[in-house]
């Protein structure tokens, strides 16, 4: 968990990075801005505000992490923060090579270097990198005679960060843990920020696992569950309930204890440790079977689990709770039917 109630903003050099896809030019300040009276925490509240995911990255590089641009840039801050200005350059001329999908915008481009972020329960100094590339029209009150008048103008609006990210000066030799934020091209052929320009890939922590892990579930249940076995839309429901459950349950995750728990039927299980062997080789990705659970993975996966039966366009049902309260039948003329017990009606 990030906190930044202690941070500091030391240093900000602002460049312009214009669209090389539209053959703009890059315009570089001559010195770091100035911080002085309000305007450090107005910054801090721009920059920082958006960083509330636990989903952390790494930088990484098929070959050698050394080739990796921004991890190289960063590292030389940390180990002389006199050398922001220089490396924040560097910075932006990568950004600029970077900017060739027609759906990238120019942008001011901000590198930061602040003290006193804590990330898990550790202090640490970061070094922030953030693009404005959206304006919002915003307007001007001013005394006029025995009156007022409006003035409008366009400006950056500090409650909406379009693109950041944050390294905190911790794990080097894993690529530093790093905070992504990318609330513009969220098409995945315009992930320009995260892949292209950072580089970055998901750190293997609980978040990692327990995104995954649920993901896995929701893939079985939704897609291979209901080929492999003659199962009812309510049983699938059941089934990713208690899954959900066991999670929200737990404070530390066990592949055995899931899968004997929750899925319990031994030919289910069966099929299920098939599936993730087959899922993890597909995806390419590495979960461990015993980790600590992170709630605001849960909490996120949660969303996109659907305990809802559609029947056809007239009804759709949303079970929550006891699979015992719902029964599927067809009648007497062949009407397909289900039969819900309840104590009370709210």
């Amino acid at each position: 968990m990030m906190q930044f109630e202690d941070t500091q903003l030391i240093d900000l050099v602002l460049h312009r990075v214009g669209r090389k896809s539209e053959e703009e030019v890059i315009s570089f300040s001559k010195t770091p801005l100035d911080l002085s009276g309000k305007l450090e925490f107005i910054l801090l509240k721009y920059f920082l505000s958006s960083f509330k995911s636990e989903e952390y990255y790494n930088f990484y590089h098929e070959s050698d992490i050394a080739m990796n641009e921004v991890f190289v840039y960063v590292s030389s801050v940390f180990e002389n923060p006199g050398n922001i200005y220089e490396q924040s350059v560097n910075l932006a001329k990568h950004l600029y090579e970077k900017s060739v999908h027609p759906k990238i915008k120019s942008g001011e481009f901000y590198t930061a270097y602040f003290k006193n972020c804590a990330i898990g329960g550790i202090t640490a100094d970061a070094v922030g990198l953030f693009k404005s590339e959206n304006k919002d029209t915003f307007l001007k009150v001013h005394s006029f005679n025995d009156g007022f008048e409006l003035e409008s103008d366009n400006g950056v609006n500090i409650n909406k960060l379009d693109k950041g990210c944050l390294i905190f000066n911790v794990e080097k030799e894993n690529g530093y843990i790093v905070a992504v934020v990318d609330n513009t091209n969220k098409g995945t052929d315009a992930q320009y920020w995260i892949d292209d320009f950072l580089h970055v890939r998901q750190r293997k922590d609980e978040y990692y696992n327990t995104s995954n892990v649920l993901t896995l579930c929701k893939n079985f249940v939704t897609n291979e569950f209901p080929q492999q076995f003659d199962v009812s839309k309510a049983d699938q429901i059941d089934l990713l309930n208690k899954s959900v459950k066991f999670f929200r349950e737990k404070d530390n995750f066990d592949m055995n204890d899931f899968t004997n728990e929750v899925i319990a039927q031994p030919e289910v299980i069966q099929s299920f440790n098939q599936y993730k062997q087959d899922y993890q080789k597909e995806q390419e990705i590495e979960f461990s079977d015993n980790f600590a659970i992170s709630g605001s993975a849960v909490k996120k996966q949660s969303r996109v689990f659907k305990s809802v039966i559609k029947l056809d366009k007239n009804f759709h049902i949303y079970v929550h709770g006891n699979r015992a309260l719902i029964e599927q039948g067809v009648d007497d003329i062949g009407r397909k039917f289900y039969k819900i017990y309840y104590e009370e009606e709210s």
